[in-house]
């Protein structure tokens, strides 16, 4: 699975992403708007662990972004379990030289017709912290609709904050 977009491609993680996908991944100013499972500091065995995980995955999910030969970021879906089985979580990162390319909101765009088209998937969300501003904007720019705000919901490195979540439901 390949999706090409103007500046990267979306595809399925390899293993010879890992020096990459660690030097990218290795950057606090990533790692402060993302969960706590997202390690900080990145090292080559967690980009490992991370590529072996989701490599060669049936129906994949999860997808390196791809500029040159380097994968420079992530971009996955979170299926939802119980009665939120035909929602999916939409979470991604991109390398601090790559911000600012409109890279992510086409992503975002194409992950998203990803899901609808083969998942059996009614909706597709995204929790924003409330001071991650860019990635509210690029949810925005990809046609996500603010569905709420949950109050002093997260806390990131000591700080409690508001999360915001963006979402789509299936067309038609």
């Amino acid at each position: 699975m390949e999706f090409q977009l103007s500046g990267c491609v979306l595809r399925e993680w390899r293993p010879g992403d890992a020096a990459s996908l660690a030097r990218h991944a290795n950057n606090p100013r990533v790692a402060r708007n993302l969960r706590d499972l997202f390690p900080n500091p990145y090292t080559h065995d967690d980009a490992v662990e991370w590529i072996v995980r989701h490599a060669g995955a049936t129906q994949p999910t999860q997808f390196a972004i791809v500029a040159g030969d380097d994968a420079v970021g992530g971009i996955g879906l979170t299926a939802m379990s119980d009665v939120f089985h035909r929602s999916v979580e939409i979470g991604y990162w991109l390398s601090e030289s790559f911000w600012g390319r409109g890279i992510m909101a086409q992503a975002v765009r194409a992950v998203t017709a990803y899901a609808f088209s083969h998942l059996d998937v009614a909706h597709v969300f995204a929790g924003v912290f409330e001071t991650n501003r860019a990635s509210a904007r690029v949810l925005e720019k990809a046609g996500f609709t603010l569905e709420g705000r949950l109050r002093r919901h997260v806390t990131k490195n000591g700080v409690t904050m508001d999360e915001l979540v963006y979402g789509m439901i299936r067309p038609g």
